[in-house]
């Protein structure tokens, strides 16, 4: 009887570890921690409006809010914020990447309207008249 027990006790100690591995595993969370440290880029996103988004690409946090309205019929995402806090690595970025950033956030939300939160705002600016 005691073994049976100790037997049915580590299948499920076993299937635990199992099911820890593979949440792991495929937590999002994790993949944006290892797109930053490769210097990839990653988007964040969950279906839930609410909540906003983050963006890792050349080693730099990027943070979206989504503001809702009305679009012709339906409600959608009609005005996306992006800022950081990593503002010491801003010089590492070059025009063209944040045009790449802005792309990939429009084939999630085509309707949206996408604006730069300071100093990014500066620095696009800075590099325009440059």
């Amino acid at each position: 009887m005691i073994v049976l027990v100790l037997r049915l006790l580590l299948l499920a100690f076993i299937c635990f570890l199992i099911y820890s591995g593979l949440k792991y595993y495929f937590n999002p969370k994790r993949k944006l921690k290892l797109a930053h440290e490769q210097k990839q880029f990653f988007l964040l996103d969950e279906k839930d409006v609410r909540k906003n988004f983050l963006i890792t690409y050349k080693g730099v946090y990027f943070e979206g809010e989504k503001y809702v309205g009305t679009a012709p019929n339906t409600f959608e995402v009609i005005s996306i914020l992006i800022w950081t806090n990593s503002i010491h690595k801003l010089h590492e970025l070059t025009r063209e990447d944040l045009s790449y950033i802005e792309q990939q956030v429009k084939e999630k939300y085509p309707v949206a309207k996408i604006e730069w939160k300071s100093p990014i705002k500066e620095e696009l600016i800075k590099k325009r008249d440059l």
